[in-house]
This record gives C-alpha cells, structure tokens and sequence, in this order.
C-alpha cells in the first residue's frame, strides 16, 4: 500500500495541531514493502529517516536517510519503529515529525469510519494449508457426532 503522509494536507508544519502526524498513523496497518509518500514543496522542507533518539530530541546531526525533494517516496523495508522528521529550522519542534510501527504479517481490514489515501493489491487468497484444517476439523466433529450418537445413523 501507499500511505501520503498527512493525507491532503501533506509534509508541512501543522498550522494549529501538533498531533496531526501522531494522530494519523492511528489505525493504520504498516506492511515490510509499503511506502510513504511525503508531498512537500522543494526548498521550504526535506524528510529525514532518524533513530528515535535524534526523533524525540529533533535532532538531524545523524540522518539514516534524508530525501530534499517534494514528493518523496520512501519505502519501509523493515519491521520495527521507523522516525522521519523536517530537519529545517524548528519544523520538528513545531510538530512535523512522523513515527510508524512497521509489521510483518497479513494486512487486516481497515477500522470502519476512518480514512486514508491508500492503493495497492488485494491480500493472497487463504493457503491451501487453512483449507486442510478446516476439512481435517469437520472430519473429526463428524466423528464426535456419530460416537456421542452410538453409531446410529440419522435420516
């Protein structure tokens, strides 16, 4: 999936919400493989990828990455936490500044009520190996049945 960061908004200073990049990570699901899109205007911000040492202090004397054209897109290819920030002026200090918890595993359904901009592909059918469970699990109630019934057949 594709996530914009911050959504219509984008990658900026939040005007009268310093939660806002908090807050929209909530009820998001991040996925090995998604990526982030930060739309910004070239020249006024940039987008750091920082430890969460330099995230909580708004530092960028250590950037893991740093991307300084609008529009940039930055793929999570690990689980944990991931930390982006504006390394210009005091952009991370007023609130622009992003945490994401990165996971490995199947994509769940969004939560009714909440929006994002996301595009991708449809999950993977069930594995053959869930089908043969569930086959396997019929097959012993069956069992349980027909014993708890004294091997009388039903018609």
């Amino acid at each position: 999936r594709t996530y914009t960061v911050g959504d219509t908004i984008g990658w900026a200073i939040p005007t009268d919400y310093t939660e806002l990049y908090h807050n929209c990570t909530d009820n998001k699901n991040f996925l090995v493989g998604d990526i982030l899109v930060f739309k910004f205007m070239t020249g006024e911000h940039d987008v750091a990828k920082v430890t969460e040492a330099a995230y909580n202090a708004c530092s960028s004397a250590n950037t893991i990455l740093t991307r300084s054209t609008g529009l940039a897109r930055i793929t999570l290819n690990s689980i944990g936490d991931h930390h982006f920030i504006c390394s210009f002026a005091d952009h991370c200090a007023e609130g622009q500044k992003l945490s994401v918890e990165v996971r490995n595993g199947p994509r769940t359904a969004p939560v009714p009520g909440t929006s994002h901009n996301t595009t991708g592909t449809p999950p993977p059918p069930p594995s053959s190996a869930s089908s043969l469970v569930t086959t396997i699990s019929l097959v012993f109630m069956s069992i349980g049945i027909q014993i708890a019934s004294g091997g009388r057949h039903f018609t």
